[in-house]
Formats: structure tokens, C-alpha cells, sequence
């Protein structure tokens, strides 16, 4: 019984990963025009298009931007992936994305426009890092955890990583990725207390 249960929430996870590549590669399919729709915009948010607060993070600027942001999806996934059930990854993710936008709009008032799930990202791979050091003692956890604060450090004082504008074809908000990170450290922590240290569901 605790086998079958076991991978039923490997599948839940798997299938919530392919959720979110699966609707940003068809966004991406509609081209301009949907980023154009979706895309985090200050001015059409204050003109009431609230669903661009979460639309934002699934859109990108071209396939290279998306495909980059994919191989990050594949990779947190790998990762962290098991640190917590499907449900709590959706509650993680939800807290991310509140913190990212909140952090955009009341600390960067100068930004008009976002796309991208590297924000995102950062927050479910911190979440999931913060869940193997506090309840595994994961020392690998812990490792990558440092390497990822060194990486936010690098980006506040110094700017985006060397080649990654180049890649991903345009420029990069690294506030989005800090604010990732904090969501992704609340919401891991809610997550967390929510199962009470044990396994995840």
C-alpha cells in the first residue's frame, strides 16, 4: 500500500512538471501576440487585467529563452523534485509567484515588464533545498544551498551571470530570481509545517 501511494506521487510530481512545460511551450506557440496578452505588464495590471500576475511567469521572450528556462525546470525537478508532494509543490509555487509579484511592484516600481519561469524557479528550487537541509540534514542540500546564495549574492552586487542575457535574448531581472528565493523559502516552510517533518504528500 505505502509503495503504490509512494508512486502515486512520483507520477503527481511528473505530471505537474509536464503541466507547466506543456503550457509554456503552447503560450510560446502563440507567439507576440499571447506574450504581448500575458506578459507582466504595469500598465495593463493597473488597468484590471489581474491574470498577468501569474500569465507572466509561463510566457518568454523566444524559444531560447524557453528552452532555457525548461532545462531549469528539468534540472530543479531532479533535484528537489522529491522533496514534497505534488499539492505542496502547487502551494509553493503559488506563494513564489505572490512574492515575486509583490517584490516587483512595491520594490521595483521602474519595472514595466517581465516574462519567464526563472523567477519561479529559483523559489521551488529553494524551497526544495530548505526541505533537505532542515528535515533530511542533507549535506548536498546544504552545499547547493550555499552555492545558490552565492549566485543571488553575484547577481545584486554584480549583475546577471556572464552570457546569460546572451542567451536567453534579452535582459535579465535578477530581482526576480531574490524574490523567487524568499517566496520559495516562505512557502517551503509553510509546506513543511504543513506535513508536520514527515514525508511529503
Amino acid at each position: 500500500m505505502g509503495l503504490h501511494k509512494d508512486a502515486e506521487t512520483v507520477n503527481a510530481r511528473r505530471l505537474l512538471a509536464a503541466a507547466v512545460a506543456v503550457a509554456a511551450i503552447v503560450l510560446r506557440l502563440g507567439g507576440g501576440e499571447v506574450e504581448e496578452a500575458l506578459a507582466f505588464d504595469r500598465a495593463a495590471l493597473e488597468g484590471g487585467q489581474l491574470w498577468r500576475l501569474v500569465s507572466g511567469h509561463f510566457v518568454h521572450l523566444g524559444w531560447s529563452h524557453l528552452f532555457l528556462n525548461l532545462a531549469g525546470l528539468a534540472l530543479v525537478t531532479w533535484l528537489v523534485g522529491a522533496a514534497f508532494g505534488a499539492l505542496r509543490w502547487l502551494v509553493v509555487g503559488l506563494v513564489t509567484v505572490v512574492a515575486i509579484d509583490a517584490g516587483f511592484w512595491w520594490l521595483n516600481p521602474q519595472l514595466d515588464w517581465y516574462v519567464g519561469l526563472s523567477g519561479l524557479l529559483h523559489g521551488l528550487l529553494a524551497a526544495g533545498l530548505l526541505a533537505g537541509v532542515v528535515r533530511r540534514r542533507d549535506r548536498e542540500a546544504a552545499i547547493l544551498a550555499v552555492f545558490v546564495v552565492a549566485k543571488l549574492c553575484w547577481e545584486q552586487l554584480l549583475g546577471p551571470l556572464p552570457g546569460s542575457e546572451s542567451t536567453s535574448g534579452g535582459r535579465v531581472i535578477v530581482d526576480a530570481h531574490l524574490y523567487g528565493a524568499v517566496g520559495g523559502v516562505l512557502g517551503g516552510l509553510l509546506a513543511w509545517r504543513r506535513v508536520g517533518g514527515t514525508a511529503p504528500l
